[in-house]
């Protein structure tokens, strides 16, 4: 198994990916990135969110697509965990957990002081997982979200 920085060609393979990821969260109907969107995002002229992969015998078998984020408190940036997500095939088998300590050694090395991310309350195996690690829930946290007509309706001012 070897964990490695996407690159631009593997754009196709993470939007694939992606999609698996949506239909195992019961959430294809909200999937709307396309290639050109994440390749934009990933590789464009100012790349604002970042993909680590896990290779097998040459195949892709799991992704984190991951962004910094800031702590004012702190005073320094952290890793915001978007998805982590590991083929069906390929669970079990130790690239979600290379995966998490390769972006807790780029925290390290940058000097991050945190790494954070969510987790639906009913994926039991993902919460054992983070807790088999060492993470602690943020349960004092509730994670508001403004978007499609009522982001539009509040920035308009309706």
């Amino acid at each position: 198994m070897n964990v490695r920085p996407a690159t631009a060609s593997d754009v196709a393979t993470i939007v694939r990916l992606i999609k698996d990821l949506a239909r195992y969260e019961r959430a294809s109907d909200q999937v709307e990135v396309d290639n050109h969107d994440l390749h934009d995002a990933l590789f464009g002229a100012s790349p604002h969110v970042y993909c680590h992969l896990v290779e097998d015998d040459g195949r892709v078998i799991a992704m984190a697509v991951w962004y910094l984020n800031f702590s004012t408190w702190l005073g320094t940036s952290g890793i915001y965990l978007e998805d982590l997500y590991v083929s069906d095939d390929a669970r079990g088998r130790g690239a979600g957990t290379a995966l998490m300590k390769e972006l807790a050694r780029v925290c390290a090395q940058k000097g991050y002081r945190r790494f954070e991310w969510s987790v639906l309350d009913w994926n039991t195996p993902s919460i054992r997982f983070y807790k088999s690690i060492g993470a602690l829930a943020m349960d004092e946290w509730t994670t508001y979200r403004l978007s499609d007509g009522a982001l539009e309706r509040f920035a308009l001012g309706d």
